[in-house]
């Protein structure tokens, strides 16, 4: 068996070129990484190193015996994320989402005071979400989409409902909905991280402009001082600083958008042996979810 230490070595050597830059690299010294590589090629029975003076580089079989080592190397660290992600599973329920809004109900619903139960603030992208689920990063996922997996079961939780808050004397205010094409041409403050909503706004609303805030408190300023129209959701409702917000907000009204693209169907994924561990979350999702 080659020793780990020996194919980290002939990896790095591979990416830096030299024996003294991959010496640096590994925090070891010249000397050391020339006998690794000596005793290396002695374990494999090849040459794997074309040495000149002053000068040495890779033979096509030290490069081939290079992307061996990095495939072998990138293997262990998944091998060690893998059953480490697993055992941090077995103890404590991780939930995630590609869309912010139930992130926000969910940890106004949940107790914070559960020490096995963790809901990341983080975005996750939705074309990672079913290998997270499958290297039990989280144990449950929370998306636009039911994830097609043979082993991720999916259930719907409910349907996230946009509607936009505007200058009480817009014209637009008066009415019970408003629709994405009678927007066109306005400036919204919108927070960054909306996830699947970002791209919906952008190409349904005709001319409009977003300014986009990082920071939620940014965010509240500027909606607070300004006349700046912004989205909301029937999800926003269960966020106290919004709800605040909301009430001390006399200029605006707020106005559900009557399009099909402004309601979003929301899923719970999970890993299906991890059923047991999230039907009650699940429920109880099911039970409080506003519908307005």
């Amino acid at each position: 068996m080659i020793d780990p230490y020996l194919l980290e070595e002939l990896a790095t050597f591979a990416n830096t070129g030299t024996l003294a830059k991959t010496a640096e690299q590994l925090n070891v010294t010249q000397p050391t990484v020339t006998r690794g590589m000596q005793k290396l090629e002695e374990d494999l029975g090849v040459k794997l190193f074309d040495r000149q003076p002053n000068h040495i580089k890779l033979t096509k079989t030290g490069q081939l015996a290079a992307q061996e080592a990095m495939t072998l190397i990138q293997a262990n660290k998944q091998m060690i994320d893998n059953v480490r992600n697993f055992d941090q599973n077995q103890r404590e329920i991780r939930i995630g989402s590609v869309i912010p809004g139930p992130i926000i109900f969910l940890k106004n619903l949940l107790s914070p005071e559960t020490k096995n139960r963790q809901i990341s603030s983080d975005l996750i992208p939705a074309d990672q979400a079913a290998a997270l689920l499958i290297n039990n990063a989280y144990t449950g996922i929370i998306s636009n989409q039911e994830l097609a997996s043979p082993n991720i079961d999916s259930q719907y939780l409910g349907t996230e409902k946009l509607a936009v808050n505007l200058d009480k004397f817009m014209y637009h205010a008066n009415q019970s909905t408003v629709s994405f094409s009678e927007l066109e041409n306005l400036s919204f403050i919108v927070l960054s991280d909306i996830g699947p909503w970002r791209d919906i706004i952008q190409n349904e609303i005709p001319g409009a402009k977003f300014f986009y805030q990082d920071q939620r408190e940014a965010f509240s300023e500027i909606t607070k001082y300004s006349d700046f129209p912004y989205f909301s959701s029937n999800l926003s409702k269960s966020d106290p600083s919004f709800t605040k917000q909301a009430k001390e907000d006399d200029n605006r009204v707020r106005i559900p958008l009557g399009d099909k693209h402004a309601q979003m169907k929301v899923y719970f994924n999970y890993l299906k042996g991890q059923k047991r561990r999230v039907s009650p979350i699940i429920k109880q999702i099911k039970q409080n979810w506003p519908h307005q």
